[in-house]
């Protein structure tokens, strides 16, 4: 199987440097900058505790020299996909899939849903420009639940987990989607082939909506979130509002929020991916993990007033550090 990353950082790194060294796929990379020159340089890279492994990597920053493959896993964050759509054309033939492991709400989530909500959402996909170039017959959902990091270019360090829940954006399963199953997990992952892909990612966006921002605005590890009665209270709100949008779309929620929090205390002190993204200075994903929430629940007539309070508070944050787009 012919598989291309685009976004070899901590996540498309881990799963790009375990399938090369797996060895049962043909690997390649879209880079740029840094980043290329490291995986051309030093190959794949990457760090479990003490171990480094590695493998030679076909790395360029031209999708055209890399040519159609079977399978793109895009592991970008939200707001360089448009970027991506653009120029992923000759990665894609007849018969390529397209794997996005990534946070938030993917732009294909509500197609196909009736009335309003199937209209291309304005927050992850502004214009429709993704659903134009990558179908939704295309698309293999995935959820991710790994922890990595990338302490330099090219460098992957991963912390835990192996969890990867793949399925077919529409529904059902199918032998492709088996296929690429059966791949990840022969490098190492703990793959789970889901028949309803479109409520696995809704359920882990409805723990990522309040930990994200309300981490990447205080500063706080999760741990320190949850132990102040009112910011915890706070977020059982929002995640009740996200709940009730997520019944509306099919997507429905049965855990009770402090069932969450107790499962995300016993974590420990972490920090989000937004928090590391503030402290990074990289831009922050807050329209796929909060603001495509408050616009579909626009949509569906569902009331958000504790969501609309996150995302304001949090897209003012993201203007005065200068990691969110000013409007207009």
């Amino acid at each position: 199987m012919k598989v291309c990353i685009i976004g070899a950082g901590a996540i498309g790194g881990l799963i790009g440097a375990k399938l090369a060294i797996a060895g049962r796929a043909e690997v390649s990379v879209l880079a740029r900058h840094a980043t290329l020159h490291a995986l051309r340089q030093k190959g794949w890279r990457l760090r479990q505790g003490d171990e480094l492994l590695q493998a030679p990597a076909r790395a360029s920053d031209d999708a055209s020299a890399l040519g159609h493959q079977d399978l793109v896993l895009v592991a970008v964050k939200g707001p360089a996909l448009t970027t991506v759509a653009r120029g992923i054309g000759p990665l894609l033939g007849p018969r390529t899939r397209v794997l996005p492991a990534m946070n938030g709400v993917p732009w294909w989530l509500c197609q196909g849903q009736a009335g309003a909500v199937d209209a291309p959402l304005d927050s992850v996909d502004p214009g429709g420009v993704i659903s134009a170039v990558i179908a939704r017959e295309r698309v293999i959902g995935c959820v991710v639940h790994i922890a990595a990091s990338s302490p330099e270019p090219g460098l992957v360090q991963h912390g835990f987990g192996q969890g990867l829940i793949i399925g077919e954006a529409q529904g059902g399963r199918s032998a492709e989607v088996q296929a690429v199953a059966d791949l990840l997990a022969h490098a190492g992952f703990d793959v789970t082939h889901s028949e309803d892909v479109r409520r696995d990612i809704w359920f882990k966006l409805w723990g990522n909506l309040t930990m994200n921002p309300v981490s990447a605005i205080t500063g706080a590890t999760v741990d320190r979130v949850l132990s102040d009665p009112l910011v915890r209270a706070f977020c059982t709100a929002a995640m009740t509002e996200a709940a009730e949008v997520g019944a509306r779309i099919g997507c429905p929620v049965s855990q009770s929020p402090e069932d969450r929090h107790a499962i995300t205390t016993k974590l420990g002190a972490f920090k989000t991916s937004m928090l590391q993204d503030v402290e990074a200075g990289r831009p922050i994903e807050l329209d796929g993990i909060v603001g495509a929430v408050r616009e579909i629940a626009q949509r569906v007539g569902v009331a958000t007033p504790n969501i609309d309070a996150l995302l304001g508070l949090t897209r003012l944050f993201g203007r005065v550090h200068r990691l969110y787009p000013e409007a207009g």
